[in-house]
């Protein structure tokens, strides 16, 4: 459309000005032939009655075409005059050269071009907005015998009557020219856009873990339809591997845990057989790391479905589920020596997510926190409604519901906060710690199929902070 706008404007602009031009051209080429015939009868004036048939025929000229008519002789001075109004007034001026008056010094050149033997042959260029008159000038007799000049003070009101008719024709047919090319333009464009957007969604949605999300549209020029056809392949075989790979990890860790279970069983049934002494030491710790491994593979389950997004998204109160799970922690921080605050817990929040995400991301949060946070420190719970692109507390319209959890702990250092989402990955102080660390993981997972995500990061002046952003509803 910029190209057609600017073919527009490069065609109709030279043709507007080579009309004006040529209308310019035909007004002089009328009018003087009218002062050429004035000149003769003023090259032949020998008596008074030669003198009465000019003035009678250039009064006439004058009446009917609104002109102003002058006939100087050689030294300048007026031999006869016709005409009244703004026209006359122009040709008495360029006959006379004492007028300021605009245009006069035209008229003027035009008089001393005349009176060396040169006839006008070039006129300002007609446009809409003007000039209102225009002069020309034709010499009386020819060559060294020059005797005089007629002046002439010619209405452009017709012409440019004319020249503004063509204008608008051009301007009208040029925005009719656009209009349709950007009619075309936006066919041929919704035609090659319509299979991009396509696509488009389809990786949105198969980013945010969509495996069943494919391109559909069947438009477009061929190269699209076949990139259509490639992609949609593509995310097939990427599914199918997916798939099996999520259920080899479920099969995996489901069928290790029977034997294991037996296993444990088995270790704690031959506890009382043990005499005391180091053979019973490495029971236990033989002992503790089946507990380990039973308690790997259960979270190792538990993120395999999580990933598999096979439950629908439903409405879930995020303001009751913060209520629930902080009462539900709240003897266990106890016992651990730990304070648990829920502080600014705003009602009605309500996002749409996996079934009781908000209360299983929680969940994962306060375990984190009552296994790494020390005694005698505090523990606090916040959630509140904040507008999308936010910082935290800014008022506005509810764009996500946010959880925050904090804590007054030492923290984890700056360069190990993003370990921190990554599964099996511990900061290197935390290593003895129970647990498989796959719990912010599966965090993690849930909010990013839920349609939010999990934020981590210091808090000030020392501990951790880590907040839970959902899509609010309603």
């Amino acid at each position: 459309m910029v190209l057609m706008g600017a073919a527009a404007l490069l065609l109709c602009v030279p043709l507007a000005d080579a009309y004006a031009r040529g209308r310019t051209e035909h007004l002089l080429l009328q009018r003087r032939s009218e002062a050429v015939r004035f000149a003769d009868l003023a090259d032949r004036m020998r008596s008074a009655a030669d003198r009465a048939e000019l003035s009678a025929e250039i009064g006439r000229y004058a009446q009917l075409y609104g002109a102003g008519v002058v006939v100087v002789d050689s030294a300048g001075a007026t031999v006869a005059r016709a005409g009244t109004g703004p026209a006359a007034e122009a040709a008495t001026d360029a006959a006379t050269d004492d007028s300021p008056r605009v245009g006069t010094s035209d008229g003027a050149d035009a008089r001393r071009r005349a009176l060396t033997g040169r006839s006008t042959d070039r006129l300002p260029t007609l446009r809409p907005w003007g000039p209102r008159t225009v002069v020309l000038a034709e010499p009386v007799g020819r060559d060294e015998r020059v005797s005089g000049a007629v002046l002439m003070a010619v209405p452009t009101e017709a012409a440019r009557r004319d020249v503004t008719v063509r204008w608008s024709l051009i301007a009208a047919g040029a925005f009719a020219a656009f209009a349709a090319a950007a009619l075309v333009a936006a066919g041929i464009t919704r035609w090659l856009m319509r299979p991009v957007l396509d696509l488009d969604r389809a990786v949105e949605r198969l980013t945010a873990g969509s495996l069943h999300a494919r391109a559909v549209s069947d438009t477009g020029p061929p190269e699209l339809r076949h990139l259509r056809q490639h992609f949609n392949t593509m995310a097939e075989a990427m599914a199918d591997s997916i798939g099996r790979q999520r259920d080899f990890v479920a099969d995996a860790s489901h069928q290790l845990r029977n034997p294991l279970a037996t296993l444990v069983l088995q270790l704690e049934n031959v506890e009382p057989h043990i005499a005391p002494g180091p053979g019973l030491a490495e029971h236990g710790r033989a002992l503790d790391e089946a507990e380990r491994l039973e308690e790997l593979l259960d979270g190792l389950l538990a993120l395999a479905r999580v990933e598999s997004g096979t439950a629908e998204l439903t409405e879930e109160d995020v303001s009751r589920a913060v209520r629930e799970r902080v009462a539900a922690w709240t003897p266990v921080f106890r016992a651990a020596g730990v304070d648990l605050v829920a502080a600014d817990l705003a009602e009605g929040l309500r996002a749409r997510t996996l079934p009781d995400a908000a209360g299983r991301v929680l969940d994962a949060l306060l375990d984190n926190a009552v296994k790494f946070v020390p005694r005698g420190s505090r523990v606090e719970v916040r959630a509140g409604r904040e507008a999308d692109g936010s910082t935290a507390g800014s008022p506005g319209p509810a764009g996500s519901v946010v959880v925050r959890v904090t804590d007054d702990g030492p923290g984890v250092p700056g360069e190990h906060l993003p370990l921190l989402l990554r599964r099996f990955a511990r900061s290197p102080e935390h290593q003895n710690v129970p647990g498989s660390g796959l719990g912010l993981a599966i965090a993690d997972e849930i909010a990013r199929i839920s349609g939010g995500r999990l934020d981590v990061g210091g808090h000030t002046p020392h501990g951790l902070m880590v907040e839970l952003r959902l899509p609010a509803s309603g």
